[in-house]
């Protein structure tokens, strides 16, 4: 068996496999099948379009089932190696309309605007998750119904006694690199068995494809060692972290000279829209944004430098600079990261309040802008 799964097929056949992978019906569930291709393609237009049973998956009824498959997206296959693929697909109805889980065709549509061209929105996510014990879904290396000691030697910690599941962080880490997902670090979390990776920085419609690949690595790498992969934004009550999805993020203007008015101004926007953003942000994050371990209240919005018990957190040097980008800590760690790249983009690029709303935004958040 595992001859055969390390079968190298290149030496004999110009066919390879692609694996196509969408988003099922929860929203957060991803679902993939293999597809052989037989010649060389450049690019995710050149593939076929495909179809599955949407009522299988939460997405159709079974009286009208299929679903098509639109490729989007090309990444590398780390299980397979060689020729073979990866395909991030969004999902559409047999008439080309998107259906309602298909996030990434509304992202697409803002991206794709002119102004948030211009602006060349860049991303970094910083993707939280907890391992758990495959029978009793109990985080990684805790005792079965007890727990460890208090948080505090956990984060970014190592020996057998604080580091649980370093052999699947760092099998994901290389497997991203393999795949071509611009990965661009790791670390273990503040809550024992819970890990972190950053993507970024990517431009536009890319960061939701790298995060969903890299999150379709993860399920399989967790897969094969026999471990459940947790997106729960908090999955131990109690005295112990919850787990995130921090986006940082910048535009050109905020990125060049002169940058920092253009971030508090952005700031503003957020404020404004803070209700809007909430909403979207991930399932049950109301039990993470608490005002506790690192998080701000889920009903108020706030900003502040270098203070991560704030809704929008401003580096040090972003301050000192006068340039950068700011960091939106609300998204819980199973958000839609189409959904968030987008909104991120639709309130600071595309949304204009009236100079009024602007004003006791700004009054309210002590912001000079």
């Amino acid at each position: 068996m595992e001859d055969l799964l390390n079968l190298d097929l290149t030496p004999y056949t110009n066919s390879f496999i692609a694996e196509y992978i969408w988003i099922g019906g929860s929203g957060i569930d991803l679902r993939s099948k293999s597809r052989t291709i037989s010649k060389p393609i450049e690019h995710p237009s050149e593939l076929p379009k495909w179809n599955y049973d949407g009522s299988s998956t939460g997405q159709a009824p079974g009286e009208d089932s299929e679903v098509i498959l639109y490729p989007q997206a090309i990444f590398k296959d780390p299980f397979r190696g060689g020729n073979n693929i990866l395909v991030m697909c969004d999902t559409y109805t047999p008439q080309g309309e998107p259906i309602p889980t298909n996030k990434r065709h509304r992202a697409a549509e803002i991206f794709s605007n002119k102004k948030v061209v211009d602006e060349v929105p860049w991303f970094g996510i910083e993707q939280e998750y907890t391992l758990l014990q495959t029978n009793v879904k109990w985080p990684l290396g805790w005792p079965v119904g007890g727990y460890p000691g208090p948080q505090g030697p956990y984060y970014c910690g190592a020996g057998a006694d604080k580091s649980f599941g370093r052999d699947i962080s760092d099998a994901h880490y290389k497997a991203c690199l393999y795949a071509g997902i611009n990965v661009s670090g790791t670390n273990g979390e503040v809550m024992p068995g819970q890990w972190e990776y950053q993507v970024g920085p990517s431009v536009g419609i890319d960061a939701g494809d790298h995060i969903w690949i890299s999150r379709y690595i993860l399920e399989r790498i967790t897969e094969q060692a026999g471990v459940v992969l947790s997106l729960d934004p908090k999955p131990i009550e109690g005295d112990w972290n919850g787990a995130g999805c921090h986006t940082n993020y910048s535009t050109k203007t905020m990125r060049e000279e002169g940058g920092y008015e253009a971030i508090k101004k952005a700031i503003l926007n957020l404020s404004l829209r803070h209700k809007e953003h909430i909403s979207a942000y991930g399932e049950g994050n109301e039990r993470r944004l608490t005002g506790k371990h690192e998080t701000a209240s889920i009903d108020t919005f706030s900003w502040g430098v270098a203070n991560r018990g704030c809704s929008i957190r401003v580096g040090r040097e972003t301050e000192k600079q006068g340039k950068g980008y700011l960091e939106d800590r609300r998204p819980a760690s199973n958000m839609d990261p189409y959904v968030v790249t987008a909104l991120l983009a639709e309130s600071t690029i595309l949304y204009e309040p009236t100079l009024e709303a602007e004003a006791l935004a700004a009054q309210k958040l002590s912001m000079n802008v």
